[in-house]
């Protein structure tokens, strides 16, 4: 398994972690570099190749409409109810996953919904401007809770959590391997930041990451 070095920062979040084959960097809220807020499904930087997926951001307005059970398409939905729509990032040619542009966003890269192998990542902001995002309840989901993501035509996929993981930025290189490798069995994982807040700058001290493998599809 080939991995290279990867820097993650969720929300106000700084850690340095591996993905196989691809370095990326997900920065603390500023505006960064080549990270245009529309279309939605930003183009894949030079020299960069995320696996085959599943569309799940709808391309009109229309098929924004919730099913019948309340949920929109293009969105995932926590045990608990929080709801985040999912934005599909790739790198920019300086190695940047942007961060999502909105609160109720999520970032979406790597494997596509129940691809044969690799990791789904999605990531959320915990706070932003004094309000409560919707992956701050990853800090209280726990194994056996399910996680329903909505692809753009409705279809409904099923995630268990099989685990849950807090981890000081500084612990979470060691773990990455594990935690984000394309190689392996296919799994969601979902990222967010939180614990103590630093005013040096630094943000965040912790990584809360749930893992969930896929129980039903469409």
């Amino acid at each position: 398994m080939r991995a290279r070095r990867l820097a993650v920062a969720v929300a106000a979040l700084a850690v340095a972690a591996f993905v196989a084959g691809a370095a990326l960097l997900l920065a603390a809220p500023t505006v960064v570099p080549g990270a245009a807020p529309t279309p939605r499904q930003a183009a894949a930087a030079p020299g960069t190749t995320a696996p085959p997926a599943v569309e799940l951001t709808p391309t009109t307005s229309a098929t924004r409409v919730a099913t019948s059970e309340g949920q929109p398409p293009g969105t995932v939905r926590l045990p608990r109810g929080g709801t985040a729509e999912l934005v599909r990032r790739e790198l920019t040619a300086d190695g940047t996953l942007p961060i999502p542009d909105d609160l109720d966003e999520a970032t979406w890269w790597g494997a596509g919904l129940g691809a044969e192998r690799g990791v789904a990542l999605l990531s959320g902001h915990v706070n932003w401007g004094g309000r409560t995002g919707p992956f701050a309840e990853l800090w209280r989901d726990r194994p056996g809770q399910r996680v329903t993501v909505r692809d753009a035509t409705g279809g409904r996929w099923v995630y268990r959590i099989v685990d849950t993981l807090t981890l000081h930025k500084d612990e979470l290189p060691r773990h990455a391997p594990r935690l984000f490798s394309q190689q392996g069995p296919h799994r969601l994982v979902l990222v967010t930041c939180g614990g103590e807040y630093t005013s040096s700058g630094q943000g965040y001290v912790d990584n809360r990451i749930v893992t969930a493998e896929l129980l039903t599809r469409p």
